[in-house]
């Protein structure tokens, strides 16, 4: 039987143990992970990029929302101050004194031997500041405005001349007092008092007669 010898089986076998080398294969995995980490790390920085594109993004649009939130509460404020002066007309058209009707309530009022002799009307007004309106969180909170508030005092001077000097002063007061404009915006409580009441004396006529003042007291109103 023939013998066969290989003469490259030493060379093949040197062959086979180079590429069962372990250190080719611990350099491969290492350049496979090195591979695979690279591809991780860029993974994960394009997800940071559109993490940061989401926040810039929300960001902008919490901006404009609170540009929309500044603008409502500004627009609330100039509402709730046009609504304050609104309401201060209407008050005012609604409370104002008028002379004329005053005049009229007076012609109304009469008693036999007494005599109007002068009209008086004091009106004074008095400033209050008020406090500016703030914003919060919750919202705005309304101010209090500037406020003025207005006292009416009317004064009667009149003479009783009739047949007893003086026995018509009280009558007077109560017609007055019962008459529908003055039992309507007087104060129900000493809406007409007697101020004054001189002693019998004769008159530019000659006549005996007393002289006296009423004083009607108006409510007090706050513009």
């Amino acid at each position: 039987m023939p013998i066969r010898i290989n003469l490259l089986a030493e060379a093949k076998a040197a062959e086979e143990l180079r590429r069962h080398d372990p250190v080719k294969r611990v350099i491969f995995g290492g350049a496979l992970a090195v591979a695979l980490t690279l591809v991780w790390s860029s993974s994960l920085q394009l997800e940071a990029m559109l993490s940061k594109k989401e926040v810039s993004d929300r960001q902008m649009e919490i901006a404009a929302r609170t540009n929309d939130f500044q603008h409502v509460l500004t627009d609330q404020k100039q509402t709730a101050a046009a609504k304050e002066k609104l309401n201060a007309l209407k008050k005012m058209i609604n409370s104002r004194f008028l002379q004329g009707n005053l005049l009229n309530a007076l012609q109304q009022v009469t008693v036999d031997g007494v005599r109007l002799t002068r009209l008086k009307v004091d009106q004074d007004y008095f400033y209050a500041a008020g406090t500016p309106a703030q914003t919060n969180k919750n919202g705005v909170i309304l101010g209090r405005p500037n406020t003025v508030t207005e006292k009416i005092v009317v004064w009667f001077d009149a003479r009783d001349s009739s047949a007893n000097p003086g026995d018509q002063v009280n009558k007077f007061k109560e017609a007055v007092a019962d008459q529908s404009y003055f039992k309507a915006t007087l104060n129900k409580t000493n809406g007409v008092q007697l101020i004054n009441l001189s002693a019998p004396q004769a008159g530019s006529d000659g006549k005996p007669c007393v002289l006296f003042t009423l004083k009607c007291n108006f409510p007090e109103y706050a513009r």
